[in-house]
């Protein structure tokens, strides 16, 4: 095209989060199975600098949000039926590479209508993430503008190292793009492929920016300035995250908080995908997760059961923040003490465009497990829709049915049912619910368009009473969600 600069597609995978080592037979069949940014084609290497311009590619998306929440009961200044919805996109530039070096940058833009003032812009639930709760507060944006993605890139074979901002994908960290921008981060990161059979990843990650936030942010740091009334949502306000780990907290021990990631996925042993991964912030939380995933393949059919171990040592946090997540430590055995762990197993059985899967997760009863990176550790075994099932002592179960239509070309169906059996006793974590929900997810026009649908009906108990004689809110919810783009 034009002054050698082309258009491509930006790849945006749909349906549920699968993690590199599950290699999903329904993946294999269509690579648009994940949440994850895939290139379908990538800009060459060129002898001259002039060249690593003239020979970038553009990748562009235009999105629309619509989200749906109503609860089973309305509480005032708590809890309010709304609707929202957000128009907007991303443009994404990639250099062609010289000598191996490249540069890339993604500019995102989203902007949010709904049904609640601005006053009671904390009460949304669904479609939150098309704004940011900061900036509506501060001067009534109803938007983002950001710059979620700008890095120097160096390659060499199979060998790819990034500087600046940038998607990291890992156990738990994600892009998490199901909205209108993604989850990013400031960092370094390394990779490479096929060492022994194994693809390593490396991370230290200094900065973080959820997808509601037009800045980058603290990665475990809860806002908590009272010179700024509205700071609780500038830093790490994540849904997941410990809201006792405060700024002030932090500065006074002189603890920085950074992430650090160790990842490693092998597959030297015919069938058998090994999945081993280490995150940390030092002085305050670490945690090691192993996983193994065994491929049994008869007669046209593929078992694959599978089992996740994660340990979370406790580095200080507790001390710091307490063992529950809201800092709601009753019912806690050790209220200062953030170790803990977690174990889960599935099976899934796969036969083309179906796929069945069956599937456990046991958290320890010690302290809840820190995730605020957009990525969950009970991710790709029992959590379902907008669920955040890893508080401490919560058992869950899943089942997943996916159907992929051969009548109906590029047509799919995810369904799950969960039960969560959360600790009755701990004033900080909800009631128990059994959850459903239902995607369905077409593609059109060579996967330049796609619409998806989710629905989501949570059914949960109405009476329970935690250790402290106080009733806990019932958590029953409806929500629907729309979500169309077009890829150009």
């Amino acid at each position: 095209m034009k002054q050698g600069i082309k258009l491509s597609f930006l790849v945006l995978h749909m349906g549920v989060q699968l993690y590199a080592n599950n290699e999903d037979h329904l993946c294999k069949q269509s690579l648009k199975c994940s949440m994850v940014h895939i290139y379908e084609e990538t800009p060459p290497e060129v002898s001259t600098i002039g060249e690593m311009f003239t020979q970038g590619i553009f990748y562009g998306r235009l999105r629309l949000n619509s989200f749906a929440y109503k609860w089973d009961t309305e509480i005032d200044k708590v809890r309010k039926d709304h609707a929202i919805a957000a128009i907007g996109g991303s443009l994404i530039y990639k250099s062609a590479y010289y000598h191996g070096f490249a540069f890339s940058g993604g500019l995102y833009t989203t902007e949010a209508r709904g049904s609640l003032t601005q006053d009671e812009s904390y009460l949304y639930k669904a479609g939150k993430d098309t704004f940011s709760r900061y900036d509506r507060y501060r001067d009534g944006t109803r938007g983002i503008t950001t710059l979620a993605e700008g890095y120097l890139e160096y390659r060499y074979h199979d060998i790819n190292v990034k500087a600046g901002r940038q998607i990291f994908e890992s156990f738990l960290t994600k892009s998490n793009d199901t909205k209108m921008i993604p989850n990013t981060f400031e960092g370094v990161t390394f990779n490479k492929h096929s060492l022994f059979h194994t693809d390593l990843k490396i991370a230290y990650l200094t900065k973080q920016k959820l997808r509601d936030h037009a800045d980058f942010h603290h990665v475990l740091a809860f806002g908590d300035s009272k010179e700024n009334l509205y700071d609780f949502y500038s830093q790490n306000d994540d849904s997941a995250m410990h809201k006792g780990l405060t700024t002030s907290k932090l500065e006074a021990q002189g603890i920085e908080d950074r992430l650090i990631v160790f990842e490693g996925i092998n597959r030297s042993i015919e069938n058998l995908t090994l999945h081993a991964n280490y995150t940390a912030v030092p002085e305050l939380i670490a945690s090691a997760m192993v996983q193994a995933d065994y491929h049994i393949h008869t007669a046209g059919w593929a078992v694959i059961p599978g089992v996740r171990y994660m340990q979370q040592f406790d580095e200080g946090a507790g001390a710091i923040g307490g063992a529950n997540l809201k800092g709601l430590t009753s019912g806690y055995k050790n209220k200062e003490s953030l170790d803990s762990a977690l174990f889960g197993a599935r099976v899934d059985v796969v036969n083309d465009g179906f796929k069945l899967r069956f599937a456990y997760t046991d958290v320890a009863d010690k302290g809840d497990i820190v995730a605020p990176w957009r990525g969950f550790p009970t991710g790709g075994f029992t959590r379902a829709m907008g669920q955040y099932n890893w508080y401490a002592n919560t058992k869950s179960y899943m089942m997943q049915l996916d159907y992929a239509f051969e009548s109906i070309p590029d047509f799919k169906v995810i369904s799950r049912f969960a039960v969560q059996d959360f600790d009755d006793k701990k004033i900080g974590v909800q009631a128990d619910s059994t959850v459903f929900t239902l995607d369905l997810a077409k593609r059109f026009n060579e996967d330049r368009l796609y619409v998806k649908t989710r629905y989501a009906h949570v059914m949960g108990d109405s009476g329970t009473v935690s250790s402290s004689s106080l009733t806990k809110l019932n958590p029953s919810y409806d929500e629907i969600r729309v979500e169309i783009n077009y890829l150009f």
